[in-house]
């Protein structure tokens, strides 16, 4: 069966706490690209539409959610002190932290974005399934999450907007 590739490109902005020494402490940002691979074992309409699902099916609502809600959205550990400060100072713009039970690493964001993909895919009642999401944080950084998750890596967060299908990008309403 073929597989479907999309790729999306946004910025962001984050700081890690986890390391007081790294450079990574001060607030900064970077240009990312999001890559995932789809696959399905559904059996293509020959004859009909030539396709198991459209691409405009298919991608629609991720590429909604990257452009909507990831592009330009700051990612920040829970326990940033600069969260309190956000809710007290600008109140408005809380919608736009991306929240994170501990520091907002590459690794941490990749595994955020394949579960909400995995959502995504789930409330289309889509065919497919995400054997494959790669988030290049540098051009010479990237992560790489497969098609099987851990038990680990679907418990942290369990039930956080990362396993919800929709725009959200924290729990702090």
């Amino acid at each position: 069966m073929p597989q479907v590739r999309f790729t999306r490109r946004f910025s962001m902005a984050h700081r890690l706490l986890a390391d007081p020494a790294s450079r990574c402490a001060v607030p900064h940002g970077h240009n990312e690209f999001v890559h995932v691979i789809l696959a399905t074992d559904a059996e293509m309409d020959f004859g009909g539409s030539n396709f198991v699902a459209s691409f405009e099916t298919l991608k629609g609502r991720w590429h909604g959610f990257i452009d909507k809600a990831v592009d330009h959205a700051f990612q920040m550990n829970g326990a940033d002190p600069m969260l309190a400060w956000f809710r007290e100072t600008e109140p408005q713009r809380v919608a736009r932290l991306m929240v994170f039970e501990g520091d907002p690493t590459t690794e941490a964001f990749a595994l955020a974005l394949r579960r909400k993909l995995d959502a995504i895919l789930k409330d289309d009642g889509s065919p497919y399934r995400c054997v494959e999401l790669t988030l290049e944080e540098t051009p010479t950084n990237a992560i790489l999450i497969g098609e099987y998750l851990s038990a680990a890596e679907r418990a942290w967060m369990a039930g956080s907007w990362m396993d919800r299908p929709d725009l959200t990008i924290n729990d702090l309403a």
